[in-house]
């Protein structure tokens, strides 16, 4: 009876368990990065830990503001491919180098003349060292409010050396096509060359005959 129980116990959780969604997550100097799934705030947390390397418990923050993921409400709100920073105790959120200017001054903190409407940034990285090129992530968000992001991922040199011969054999079989239908309409018109200095020579044996 009890086995039965656990497995009805085990068969709920896995029917009802909440969709795997991906998610970036770096550590505080952005130096590690890797790729998680979750479905809820706890396993974010949980497979970020094991991701980075940490066997504390750990904050998790935005990346591009360092705001604190405190809630499976504000977890279901973000998109995917957010990226997020872990925090081990004694460690804080800092803005990305490239954001600031004057030394430690926020490139926010510079006077502005107008509103900002929409902000895009690029991230180029690689999942494995053994990536030929570098995968890049695309972020655009309008008005602070909406915010939509893409990834183009990019293979290994397996992967790459396989869909390249796959290119080359679709061209090939393309080229053959071409090829094979030149062939045909070009014996076709030679065919037809024939047939008519047949008939021609033929006018021409029956006209000298009635003279």
């Amino acid at each position: 009876m009890e086995t039965t129980s656990s497995f009805l116990k085990s068969v709920s959780k896995r029917v009802w368990a909440a969709p795997q969604r991906p998610f970036r997550v770096c550590s505080w100097n952005r130096e590690t990065k890797k790729w998680v799934t979750a479905g809820t705030l706890e396993e974010l947390k949980e497979r970020a830990a094991q991701a980075l390397l940490m066997s504390t418990l750990l904050t998790l923050v935005c990346e591009e503001d360092g705001t604190e993921l405190d809630s499976d409400e504000f977890f279901m709100a973000l998109p995917d491919n957010t990226v997020f920073m872990g925090l081990k105790p004694g460690e804080s959120w800092k803005p990305h180098p490239l954001n600031q200017r004057d030394g430690h001054k926020p490139r926010d903190n510079k006077p502005r003349a107008g509103k900002d409407i929409a902000q895009v940034t690029f991230d180029l990285y690689k999942k494995s060292p053994k990536d030929v090129f570098g995968s890049l992530n695309v972020k655009a968000t309008y008005q602070g409010l909406y915010s939509v992001s893409a990834d183009f991922q990019c293979l290994g040199p397996k992967k790459f050396l396989r869909e390249a011969l796959k290119l080359l054999s679709t061209l090939l079989n393309t080229a053959g096509y071409l090829l094979i239908s030149t062939a045909k309409v070009i014996r076709r018109v030679i065919q037809g060359a024939d047939f008519l200095e047949a008939q021609q020579s033929k006018a021409v044996a029956n006209t000298e005959y009635w003279h």
